[in-house]
């Protein structure tokens, strides 16, 4: 069986489709960074509202968001709260080549550390994974918790935490049966939030990871610097800019997540202070070719927005700035014949 970190460096390639160029493969004579960079990036559902949690906000018709998605150049999406967008393939595939998109992944919430449920678990993997492979997306998102339907933060046993790392494992082969690379998410309110416990899961297996700069940042630990030691595990980075004025607040359970979002917790990329720009730049620094997705929780409080107004627009500024990104990093290219730290 391939290992993880193999299955890693083959799938992080260009999404523009040159299969050549995976992680240290190709990547010396890239040209024009600014558009292999913007054409990897992506968005998600709940940068325009859209989540299942009860009270959250309003929700937005699937046509609209995939529409303003694809006014916006970003033809690259995930699959979002479950059944929001459809869950048979021949129905979601339509779906995605009437907007011009592809699937980046899927996420999910599974029960990775109680062995009673592994196999329960292992079933529901086995058909998402089915699914977003029929459809051609590259990346299974697994998130630890306590129970998908009421997540709690539990402290684990050493017995709880084996069991975690043998479900992954597991996970780790029907992805790569499928041709899919499972990328875990720390979360907050999930198992794996916190810096120890990030780093546990990164001593104790060899899955590969989502580099979420927002919940990386809440749960203690610099995404920057995460990069930097472990940039060979990341297989999917999703970029979220956090206003840390609400960071003290929502780990001292005095905001709930949802209450946070409504707040204003995940502005647009930058305009808060997580290093969005520099762990950009560290990762196509080291051959990073994988996908970034735009997720910038929203929720909508007030009802519906008008069109052209609302969650579209908030994603255009984040859309504006990582061009920006790009086309820094381009001139740094052309100037010093290479990418800059």
């Amino acid at each position: 069986m391939i290992g993880a970190l193999q299955r890693l460096k083959r799938s992080n390639r260009l999404v523009s489709g040159d299969s050549t160029a995976g992680r240290g493969e190709g990547n010396s004579d890239e040209g024009d960074v600014s558009v292999s960079f913007m054409e990897r990036v992506g968005s998600a559902p709940i940068s325009w509202g859209i989540c299942e949690v009860p009270g959250w906000g309003a929700q937005l018709p699937v046509e609209r968001v995939l529409g303003e998605m694809a006014e916006l150049g970003l033809r690259a999406t995930e699959l979002g709260s479950v059944g929001y967008l459809p869950t048979d393939e021949s129905e979601l595939r339509a779906l995605l080549d009437r907007f011009g998109m592809r699937l980046t992944g899927g996420f999910n919430a599974l029960v990775l550390h109680d062995a009673e449920r592994s196999a329960e678990t292992l079933a529901s993997a086995t058909a998402e994974a089915d699914l977003l492979a029929a459809v051609g997306a590259t990346c299974f998102i697994t998130c630890a918790v306590s129970d998908p339907d009421d997540w709690q933060r539990v402290e684990l046993t050493d017995d709880q935490w084996s069991t975690m790392a043998e479900n992954l494992a597991r996970i780790d082969e029907l992805c790569e049966q499928r041709g899919l690379v499972q990328a875990f998410h720390p979360h907050v309110d999930s198992l794996v939030e916190t810096a120890p416990e990030i780093e546990r899961v990164v001593a104790m297996s060899s899955v590969a990871f989502v580099l979420e700069t927002g919940h990386m940042l809440i749960g203690g630990l610099d995404p920057y610097e995460f990069a930097v030691e472990h940039g060979d595990r990341v297989a999917l980075v999703h970029l979220k800019d956090v206003a840390t004025e609400y960071v003290g607040p929502l780990n001292r359970d005095e905001l709930t997540l949802m209450e946070a979002v409504q707040a204003g917790i995940f502005p647009s990329l930058g305009e808060g202070q997580a290093p969005i720009e520099t762990t950009i730049r560290q990762l196509e620094t080291t051959g990073y070719r994988g996908h970034y997705v735009i997720e910038q929780d929203a929720a909508l409080t007030d009802g519906l927005p008008a069109a052209g107004e609302g969650p579209g627009r908030d994603v255009a500024r984040s859309v504006a700035f990582l061009q920006s990104v790009a086309s820094a990093i381009t001139a740094d290219t052309n100037n010093k014949g290479d990418i800059p730290v």
